[in-house]
């Protein structure tokens, strides 16, 4: 058994293998998979979400587990239990633990005292790097490769941690990033020099918002949550929008993806135009989820 903490966690032959497993998943989405028939999956989610936590209710249902889902608003968290003791709890009950937590580090912490898998579905500000497998997969499906790809991640790069696990990857696979974002809103140059060190990655950053020339455009919203000034995030929200006018400058075949919520960084006109690919992004978290969950339990990928 094994956790996945942090994309860095992952080596680029086993996310090759990952995705591959991810294929074949998709393509027997709909039929029985009973290798885990028995096995217990324990979703605790700190955060809202929907596709994330969905997903990988679904994911393990299909994989044959059944669920027991965790929420923090009903539970004894609220009376002050701490994450030590919760963790301990509930890794007594399931065979696999699926944690999303406000707190960076967080998912760490909880694998070090679990005795069963972890998976990180996202923590703080910090890493979600199942949402990046996702994001390779659906990029694979709709250009048949990444390396030489040139992708713009565009929005709230100092908050999005998909954005942060999702340009280590890019970088792992040899495609050319381009960063986009307010001022003050800038991805943490540490990652920048990680992934260029180690990859030689060419990544360049810009403040303006400029879609000619990019094959994929990932964007993410201004995370106002986040923000102690709501004023001043929405002001930064309305210089952030992708218009049908600003897609007039986009190559024909560019695809625009975005993990989802959206919320007014793309507006709805933009869901029936040609570009729009992030509905169907969000589709491939089931089977992504699906090749993470076995991978976990067994410790390897088939």
């Amino acid at each position: 058994m094994t956790d996945v903490i942090s994309i860095r966690d992952l080596d680029k032959p086993t996310i090759e293998k990952l995705l591959e497993s991810a294929e074949k998943m998709e393509k027997n989405l709909f039929t029985s998979h009973e290798m885990f028939r028995g096995k217990v999956a324990a979703t605790l989610f700190f955060e809202a979400s929907t596709r994330t936590h969905l997903s990988f209710q679904t994911a393990a249902q299909r994989l044959g587990m059944s669920i027991v889902p965790y929420y923090h608003n009903a539970s004894s968290s609220t009376k002050g239990e701490s994450l030590r003791d919760t963790i301990r709890i509930v890794d007594g009950y399931a065979d696999i633990l699926v944690m999303r937590h406000p707190q960076e580090g967080a998912a760490r912490y909880a694998a070090e005292q679990a005795q069963h898998p972890v998976v990180n579905a996202g923590d703080g500000g910090n890493q979600h790097p199942t949402q990046t497998l996702i994001d390779l997969y659906a990029i694979l499906k709709a250009k048949g490769k990444i390396k030489g790809l040139n992708v713009q991640l565009v929005g709230d790069l100092k908050h999005a941690r998909a954005m942060r696990s999702l340009l280590y990857a890019l970088g792992m696979f040899g495609a050319t990033v381009k960063l986009a974002a307010p001022v003050g809103l800038e991805m943490d140059p540490a990652i920048i020099k990680e992934t260029e060190e180690k990859f030689g990655a060419k990544i360049t950053q810009t403040a303006d918002l400029d879609l000619s020339g990019s094959d994929v455009v990932y964007v993410c919203r201004i995370q106002k949550e986040r923000f102690a000034d709501p004023y001043a995030a929405s002001k930064l929200a309305a210089s952030f929008r992708i218009s049908p006018e600003l897609l007039k400058n986009a190559k024909s075949d560019m695809i625009l993806m975005h993990p989802l919520p959206k919320i007014d960084e793309i507006p709805p006109e933009v869901d029936n135009s040609p570009h729009a690919y992030y509905f169907q992004q969000a589709r491939c978290g089931v089977p992504v989820r699906m090749a993470v969950l076995a991978y976990c339990m067994k410790g390897k990928v088939d």
